[in-house]
Parts: structure tokens; C-alpha cells; sequence
């Protein structure tokens, strides 16, 4: 496979950064009619460089601050009820009621069945582009996966937040290997609630209360925020998919089938990918099908995610992190390892479904996605090389799966 950065000298339609720039002056939140004007733009890029491009519309809530916030706010009043009254039959409805608010927060942030959305939340349309590349004959598949829906901001992704830990404890997070686990405290707010309200302890039941309150006032922040730009999160990935077909074209490779997939709603956990899944991976087999998720590529230092999980912690197959870091070994692209995200990316669904699947992403010096749902996360703040260096692993990556 030639080089992946240069394209865009010579063909318009493969001008990544181009690309990039216009889709981040598009308001584009989860399941909108802004995503849907990007999925269109993308797939014709995808086309006029030889993909077989199809857009495919899938049902999605297309925000997580509601099934969180309707949780909390539920298991809040319960429980402030259950200790203002303090009556058993208060208790016991409120220890119920928040007990299931936690189980269907355990199975929303772990990527599950999502029931309680489905069930009781409206959904609408969000669209997935998926582009066939490579060899369509070829037994093996390798599935690219990146987003172009964008974030909505809030107080919670202030940028000074992660640089705390650098200031007061800079020994300690040179040593970490792990974000901080944020989204414990939106599920353990309804779990002290149901385990106060069952056992009567009034100071575990008050803290339950508190955490949900405060979990409640976080969420309606974000419901509130306008949507970031979303340049490093993800139309970097965006671009890469692009460079990606790009080289496709000046140079088919054989014995390789690849698809380019640019989910819609992954801001709001993944609903797209989980469309894709339930429309493809019946037909790609676990045997013959490796998926690589590109997330949050323009930060400073390229890397590769081991693991990752809202509540609980995933490791990706070793041999695909062992691949990935071998692609860029091989054409000596500086990469680090060893850092696990407690967010959650399209992967998960991969890895849920036993998929061979890792992640390459960057981090800036909080070892953090830079600007990560700000509003300062635009294409002039992007570290354009980081982009370029994953466009060449994704090129090794191909080239190594292909021989």
C-alpha cells in the first residue's frame, strides 16, 4: 500500500483534512438530521474513491443523559422520601424502585439489552455509512470502525478537571494506567439508595441520595449543552477511514476484504454500532473477522487501548493489541501502551460479541482524549502528524491481515 497522506495533492475527493474541517462546521448530535447530512457527505467521498457505499438507518435513542438522569432523579426523590417519611413500606418501595434503576443502569453503561430505553424512551432515525473496499472475494474481513456524530458539552468535561491529578498527585498519575471510573457515581447513587432503604441505614441511604441528586443535576447539564465540534472526537477517525480508501484505490490489495464503517449515535453509547451489529455480524464470521475502532486520533500521542468498560473492565484479545503495536513498530511509529479508558467506545460491541477488536487512539499529557467534549475540541486544535501516524498503522495493519 503506497502512502496514505499525500492523497489529497493529487484528488480532491480524498482531501481528509478537507473533510474534517467542513464536517466540524456541521451541527451533528446523535440521531439528528446533522448526522444524517454528514453520513451523506461521507459516503460520497467513500464513492467517488471506488467504496460500494450504503447508508443504512437504524433506531436510536441518541442520548445517554436521560435513561442516567430519569435513574437518579427517580432514585433521589425515593429516597428522600423514604427518609423524610421514614415509613417501611416507603422504604421498601424506595429500595425496590432504586434497585431497579441500577440494574438497568448496570445494563445500559455495560452496552447490553438497553431495555430500559427501549422500553420506556422515544427513539428515532441515525445512520450508519458502511463502505466495502479491499478484496470482496476474500475470506478474511477487517472492519475499520470511526463516528461522525458529535458530543454535547458540560461542566463535567471542564479541560482544568483531568489536569487536577497532574497538579496535586503527579507521581501518582504518571503511575495510573486507567481514567478515573466517573461513571460509578451515576450508578452508585441508586445503589446506596436500594441498599439504605433495605437495611435502614440512614447515613448510606442520605449518601445514595446525594450522589443521585447530584448525577441528575450533571446529566440535565448536558442535555442542556449545544454539541462540540467534535474534530478529535471523531472526525479524525473520519479522515482516517477516508486516507484509508484512498490508498484502496491507488492500490487494491488482494486476499483482503475491508469495511469502512462510520457509525452514527456513538456519543450516545454505541446505539449505531449496536444497528450494525444486529444487521452484520451474522454474516461475518468470528473466525475470519478482526475490527480496529479509531477514536480520538488527533490528540498529541498515538496509542493503543488495552481495555475498557464503564463498570467493568474489558481487555481487548492480546493478539490484536500485539498486532496493532506491531504495525506501527514495523514502520517505526512511535506508540504507547498500557492505558485502559473507562469510557466506552464502539469496540465494545465488538468485544461483547466476541469479535477479535482493539482500539488505536491518542491521548494528550492528562492521558486523556484532548478537549474531550469541549467546546475547544475543533479541526485547529488537532495534531495533524497523530492522524497522519494512524493512517500509516491502519495502512501496515491491512497490508500484515492481507499476506
Amino acid at each position: 500500500m503506497t502512502s496514505l497522506t499525500h492523497g489529497s495533492h493529487q484528488d480532491p475527493a480524498s482531501d481528509w483534512r478537507a473533510l474534517i474541517r467542513e464536517l466540524a462546521a456541521m451541527d451533528r448530535p446523535s440521531a439528528s438530521e446533522g448526522e444524517r447530512q454528514a453520513a451523506e457527505l461521507i459516503a460520497a467521498r467513500l464513492r467517488l474513491l471506488g467504496c460500494r457505499v450504503t447508508i443504512e438507518e437504524e433506531r436510536a435513542h441518541g442520548g445517554y443523559w436521560w435513561p442516567i438522569g430519569l435513574v437518579n432523579a427517580a432514585a433521589a426523590s425515593a429516597g428522600g422520601l423514604a427518609l423524610w417519611r421514614r415509613r417501611p413500606g416507603l422504604r421498601a418501595a424506595a429500595a425496590a424502585l432504586a434497585g431497579i434503576g441500577a440494574g438497568a443502569l448496570w445494563d445500559d453503561l455495560g452496552h447490553g439489552r438497553r431495555w430500559f430505553r427501549r422500553a420506556l424512551l422515544p427513539h428515532r432515525s441515525t445512520w450508519n455509512v458502511v463502505a466495502e473496499a479491499g478484496d470482496p472475494a476474500a475470506e478474511r474481513t477487517v472492519v475499520l470502525i470511526g463516528h461522525h456524530d458529535a458530543a454535547h458539552s458540560g461542566l463535567i468535561f471542564h479541560p482544568a478537571l483531568p489536569r487536577i491529578p497532574l497538579k496535586l498527585a503527579p507521581r501518582l498519575h504518571a503511575r495510573s494506567n486507567r481514567s478515573f471510573p466517573l461513571l460509578y457515581a451515576v450508578w452508585l447513587g441508586p445503589v446506596m439508595v436500594a441498599a439504605g432503604a433495605l437495611t435502614n441505614i440512614r447515613r448510606l441511604l442520605t449518601t445514595g441520595v446525594a450522589l443521585a441528586a447530584g448525577a441528575t443535576a450533571a446529566m440535565t447539564d448536558i442535555g442542556l449543552r449545544a454539541v462540540v465540534p467534535g474534530a478529535n472526537d471523531n472526525l479524525s477517525a473520519v479522515g482516517v477511514l477516508l486516507a484509508t480508501a484512498a490508498a484502496l484505490k491507488e492500490q487494491p490489495l488482494d486476499g483482503l476484504r475491508v469495511l469502512l464503517v462510520s457509525t452514527g449515535s456513538e456519543e450516545s453509547f454505541s446505539e449505531g454500532m449496536q444497528g450494525f451489529g444486529q444487521r452484520h455480524f451474522p454474516d461475518l464470521p468470528l473466525d475470519r473477522t478482526e475490527m480496529v475502532c479509531l477514536e480520538c486520533l488527533g490528540g498529541p500521542t498515538l496509542i493503543v487501548v488495552e481495555g475498557e468498560g464503564m463498570l467493568r473492565m474489558r481487555d481487548y484479545p492480546a493478539a490484536m493489541r500485539e498486532a496493532l503495536d506491531q504495525a506501527a513498530e514495523a514502520i517505526g511509529i512511535p506508540i504507547v501502551r498500557g492505558l485502559r479508558t473507562t469510557a466506552a467506545t464502539d469496540a465494545i460491541i465488538a468485544l461483547r460479541a466476541g469479535y477479535p477488536v482493539a482500539t488505536l487512539a491518542s491521548v494528550d499529557e492528562t492521558k486523556l482524549p484532548m478537549n474531550y467534549h469541549w467546546p475547544s475540541d475543533t479541526a485547529e486544535a488537532l495534531h495533524w502528524g497523530t492522524i497522519e501516524q494512524a493512517i500509516a498503522v491502519c495502512g501496515e495493519f491491512l497490508r500484515s491481515r492481507a499476506s
